[in-house]
């Protein structure tokens, strides 16, 4: 922990007192120097909800509906508006886009500034506990997205992370028959199987042998790779069938080898899945506020002096932990 001055507010922003702010993968890659975006001396933390306690003179002018004491969420991604990428939707992709918690300040403090456009008030009675949820939603959300009409096929998911869980959800959701979703972890596979996925054993089985036979062979139209790493990339790549397609978010190692060559002569698609458009993220919330999806009861709440002990837990053995929500 270190003590630092309250961060200035400028004319289009808002101050919001962080309530809960949550640690994600890109952060544990990050701490361990792993992540080109996340360098020190800096504060992280992208994902929170929080109470917001002043205006900039131009985002009160502009933004009626957000005032002082009022309960917030924040899409960290801060864009022009202007770009050829903002002009089309695709926010996240903007040329100049800064992400809270890597190219400035972010919620691992008491208090973090955001532009007005990017704070979203939290509808009904949604706590802000769920509420720090909204940005992984999002990133699942697109997933979904990108996914495209997955109704009555099966997909195959490597990682029950939080995201992985997460894109679970949002592709169950589009009416998916089968969700095989692989780990290491035995505790994260219970997850899987109470959200009504199916487990993959990675330690103990071969996972593209599993979910090959599971699919009569063929493998599946669609693979999530949410965890980043080489091995996972290429379970992704095996278990996915002729012309299906491969969306790649996991970024916990920038690069990794492929076998370029299967992916031409099957035809495979690579797309990748980066963050969410703003459309996205306010779905997202909506979700959270309907209920829809969930991380209970895998949340857990701990201090932000504590943080530096769940980084090391959730590196080495997290457990039956799906989100740790960090409580400045």
């Amino acid at each position: 922990m270190r003590e630092q001055m309250q961060p200035e507010l400028a004319g289009g922003e808002v101050l919001v007192k962080v309530i809960y702010a949550g640690i994600c993968g890109s952060e544990l890659s990050g701490y361990l120097g792993h992540n080109a975006l996340r360098v020190p001396p800096l504060v992280m933390g992208h994902e929170f909800a929080g109470e917001i306690v002043a205006l900039g003179v131009e985002a009160r002018a502009r933004h009626a509906a957000l005032h002082e004491g009022q309960r917030v969420t924040v899409n960290p991604l801060a864009y022009c508006g202007r770009c050829e990428y903002c002009q089309r939707g695709l926010n996240q992709l903007c040329l100049s886009r800064q992400l809270i918690g890597a190219h400035r300040p972010g919620a691992y403090a008491e208090f973090v500034t955001a532009p007005a456009e990017n704070v979203l008030p939290l509808p009904g009675d949604l706590s802000p506990r769920l509420g720090a949820l909204t940005e992984p939603v999002a990133v699942a959300v697109r997933i979904a997205e990108l996914a495209g009409p997955v109704a009555g096929e099966d997909v195959f998911i490597a990682g029950a992370g939080p995201i992985g869980l997460l894109a679970l959800q949002t592709l169950q959701a589009k009416g998916t028959r089968r969700v095989f979703v692989s780990d290491l972890e035995p505790a994260r596979l219970s997850m899987v199987e109470a959200l009504g996925g199916e487990p993959v054993d990675a330690r103990n089985s071969d996972v593209v042998k599993s979910v090959r036979s599971a699919t009569d062979g063929r493998g599946v139209p669609v693979s999530v790779e949410a965890v980043g790493a080489a091995i996972t990339r290429e379970h992704c790549l095996k278990a996915t069938r002729t012309a299906g397609m491969v969306i790649l978010t996991g970024l916990h190692e920038e690069t990794s080898a492929l076998h370029v060559s299967d992916v031409i002569r099957r035809e495979l698609t690579l797309r990748g899945s980066f963050s969410y458009s703003p459309q996205n993220f306010a779905d997202a919330l909506e979700r959270l506020a309907s209920g829809d999806i969930r991380l209970d009861p895998w949340i857990v709440v701990a201090p932000l002096a504590e943080g530096g002990i769940w980084f090391e837990r959730l590196i080495d053995e997290p457990g039956a932990v799906a989100k740790v929500l960090l409580v400045p």
